[in-house]
């Protein structure tokens, strides 16, 4: 069976390591802000809250790499994380990761995959 895939964003709309894409995500604990960024050539995604304390990471809207382009920060702790793997190097949240999310690329689209249904109740 194929596995279930949502348009996010197409891929014009990542530039590397630039302006992120912020979009919404159902999860087991209900519908969370998301977003996309461009790392290295390939596309990222990750549910927006730090791993520290939850907020979202973005400093200005969509805005997550710091200004070296190599680390996603959060503007509330100034944690500083991998684009690639979500791991927290810097910051309150040392050795902690975002949620990362499975996306896939394509020429039309950049596609979420596996997204989880809220729980109901």
């Amino acid at each position: 069976m194929a596995a279930a895939k949502r348009l996010i964003c197409a891929p014009q709309d990542l530039a590397e390591r630039g302006k992120g894409f912020r979009f919404r995500v159902r999860t087991p604990l209900g519908e969370m802000p998301a977003f996309a960024v461009r790392y290295r050539g390939k596309a990222h995604a990750y549910v927006n809250r730090c791993a520290h304390v939850w907020v979202e990471l973005d400093w200005n809207n969509a805005e997550f790499f710091d200004i070296s382009g190599l680390y996603l920060v959060c503007s509330t702790h100034g944690a500083a994380y991998r684009p690639d793997t979500g791991e927290c190097v810097g910051g309150p949240c040392r050795g902690q990761r975002l949620t990362k999310l499975d996306v896939e690329e394509q020429a039309d689209g950049i596609y979420l995959l596996n997204e989880k249904e809220p729980i109901d109740g």
